[in-house]
């Protein structure tokens, strides 16, 4: 008899996995599989591209002035919209390129562009400072680092690095304008290609 049982018991047991197996496979939503990460880069080759500009202004008020995360909109005249988190706190994503705030002090802020499905990593980082000079005058700092091995030869790293230094350049002017308390000139005419 107990042996009649202990047959039973372990059938009805079977049967169990048998139709738990089952149902699972019958329940179950396809799994899809996680996107391809970005290729890495063998041999990297950062570079860093650092600017400034002398603005008539303490830094606390050039702050004030230039510093929101998305202000980039205005000196850099594009848009520029908060699309997760808040304006000036950590996480905070802005339209321009899903650039994400990483880093922050009570004058500056670091960011970083994230990975992008099937675009080799260059590592993109920018921060953006105000620094103090004097009780009445500052600096605005703006340091761009990134790695530009991906690029064809050293004419191609030059050319977007004289690109890069040009266009940061005029933001770095367009925020000493404001800061100052001027009023930007209008805008030059934009090509289809944007930034």
């Amino acid at each position: 008899m107990r042996n009649q049982f202990g047959r039973i018991t372990a059938a009805c047991a079977l049967a169990s996995v048998a139709a738990m197996t089952a149902l699972v496979a019958q329940t179950a939503a396809p799994q899809t599989p996680p996107a391809a990460p970005a290729p890495a880069v063998a041999n990297p080759h950062y570079i860093s591209i650092p600017l400034e500009i002398t603005v008539n202004r303490p830094a606390a008020d050039v702050w004030k002035r230039i510093g929101k995360f998305c202000d980039i909109g205005e000196w850099l005249r594009i848009p520029c919209t908060i699309t997760s988190g808040k304006d000036g706190e950590f996480g905070a994503v802005r339209s321009v390129a899903n650039e994400v705030l990483v880093g922050k002090t009570e004058l500056s802020y670091t960011y970083t562009q994230p990975v992008r499905e099937g675009r080799p990593y260059n590592l993109y980082h920018g921060t953006l400072e105000a620094r103090p000079l004097t009780a009445t005058t500052s600096k605005i700092v703006y340091t761009l680092m990134f790695d530009n091995s991906m690029l064809a030869d050293d004419a191609a790293r030059e050319a977007d690095r004289a690109r890069r230094a040009t266009q940061f350049t005029t933001a770095l002017e367009n925020m000493k304008i404001l800061a100052e308390g001027g009023t930007l000139p209008p805008a030059p005419a934009r090509g289809r290609g944007g930034r």
